[in-house]
């Protein structure tokens, strides 16, 4: 089983951990571009929460002139519904499996396993999610897009999953419609979905943060 290399970090530092947010950073980006998000996320004491921030490899980006960067997946044209390398992401999606595998042999429980991601990371997040094996508590989609909304086989078992998108309405990189389009397509399958948008771009404000504490709370507390 391949593990991605990963920052991990605990809070509160020496409790006993009984929930896993494995959180997926965006294009060019590693692990440490939202670690240090983790103590400004207010989250109650009692839950004991285990924050897994993998490092996607290094890939030729075909929109970068084919520079080599951390990515999830090649993403070919920037045209409004992304033509990207959809067999990469479902690549990137085994390998969060496999951490979500980690976790579970780690004894924590599926239905304690939040799936994240930002950007590319959150486009990975929805694949992983939804194909996996097992309950999982939910996922995080932030500034992102669902990729393979056309391609994805959904495991029934995470059919009912609590989704929360939370998007800039003015990012120029991933349209705040892209993240719209996600909502919808979501809603029609039945999902509940929790939006929230925000003035900012591509990127996450304070509001933000704290509606994440408050959404992974409920989550965690209802799960």
């Amino acid at each position: 089983m391949e593990i991605l290399p990963a920052i991990e970090k605990e809070f509160p530092m020496g409790k006993e951990v009984k929930a896993s947010i494995i959180w997926l950073h965006g294009l060019g980006a590693d692990g440490n571009d939202f670690a240090p998000i983790v103590p400004q996320i207010d989250l109650s004491f009692d839950f004991g929460v285990r924050f897994i921030f993998p490092h996607a490899p290094s890939i030729p980006v075909t929109i970068n002139n084919g520079y080599v960067m951390p990515a999830w997946y090649d993403i070919k044209q920037m045209d409004v519904d992304r033509q990207v390398d959809i067999e990469q992401l479902q690549e990137s999606a085994s390998w969060i499996h496999n951490l979500i595998d980690r976790e579970i042999s780690r004894g924590i429980p599926s239905n304690k396993i939040i799936v994240a991601g930002f950007s590319q990371g959150g486009a990975v997040a929805f694949e992983a999610a939804l194909t996996y094996s097992q309950t999982l508590a939910g996922i995080m989609a932030l500034s992102t897009y669902f990729a393979t909304s056309k391609t994805i086989k959904i495991n029934m078992v995470n059919k009912s999953i609590p989704v929360l998108i939370c998007h800039g309405a003015l990012d120029p990189v991933v349209p705040e419609s892209l993240g719209k389009k996600s909502l919808s397509t979501l809603e029609s399958l039945g999902f509940d979905v929790q939006y929230h948008s925000y003035p900012i771009d591509h990127a996450v404000c304070p509001q933000e943060i704290e509606d994440i504490g408050q959404w992974i709370s409920k989550i965690l507390s209802d799960s």
